[in-house]
Parts: C-alpha cells; sequence; structure tokens
C-alpha cells in the first residue's frame, strides 16, 4: 500500500514527503470535526494539507473506521474496497483534488475508481 501510494503521487504529479493514516473511531472524527471544521456531523474522512503550497505534501488522514463500516453496507461495497476508497479519497485531495461541486466530485470518483481498479 505505502508503494501505491507513492505511485499515485507520482501519477498525480505531487511530491511527497509523508502522510499519517490515522484510524479512528465515529465520535473521535466526529470531535476534530467540530473543533476543526465546526462541522456538527459524522464523516468518514478528514483530510489535513501540513505543508506549505509549493512544498512536498505532509498531511493527516483520519478516518472513521465506523463509517467504512457502514457506508460498505449502504454502498453494497466490500469493507476492503470501501477502506481502500477512503484511502486514496484522502490521497487526492493531498494531491489537489476537491469535491465541493458537482464536477469535482465526478472527477473525484473517476481518479477513486481508476485507483481501485489498479491496486485491487
Amino acid at each position: 500500500m505505502k508503494k501505491f501510494i507513492e505511485n499515485v503521487f507520482r501519477r498525480e504529479r505531487t511530491k511527497l514527503q509523508t502522510i499519517n493514516f490515522i484510524f479512528c473511531s465515529d465520535e473521535y472524527l466526529r470531535a476534530i470535526n467540530k473543533s476543526y471544521l465546526n462541522h456538527d456531523y459524522y464523516t468518514d474522512i478528514i483530510t489535513f494539507q501540513l505543508s506549505k503550497s509549493g512544498e512536498p505534501v505532509e498531511g493527516e488522514i483520519y478516518i472513521s473506521v465506523d463509517r467504512i463500516i457502514e457506508n460498505a453496507l449502504s454502498f453494497g461495497e466490500s469493507r476492503m474496497r470501501e477502506i481502500h476508497r477512503v484511502i486514496f479519497h484522502g490521497a487526492l485531495h493531498l494531491c489537489g483534488y476537491k469535491d465541493n461541486r458537482k464536477e469535482e466530485k465526478n472527477q473525484m470518483r473517476e481518479k477513486e475508481e481508476f485507483y481501485l481498479k489498479s491496486y485491487l
């Protein structure tokens, strides 16, 4: 997985320094969501870009295992596929992809699918 993530960054032409993945509970991630983003709801992932613009990426990706399990059931996906989708989603955010608008979401989904098919 580590080598694959490094390849994602190379393919996306983004220099990578370090990423920390933190797997946690719904409640832990909700507390982060409240504290740092002022959002009071559950989410599957929060990505923090810690490096300055133009520097190699340093980031933290917080992933709720509880949400992964729920989402896998809701979407009819395996837990393995869903966890990898979310990991790639966070990496893509650190590569500069956004998912606020419909077009951005579609592009993000296409990239996630591409990397899922390449990895699994």
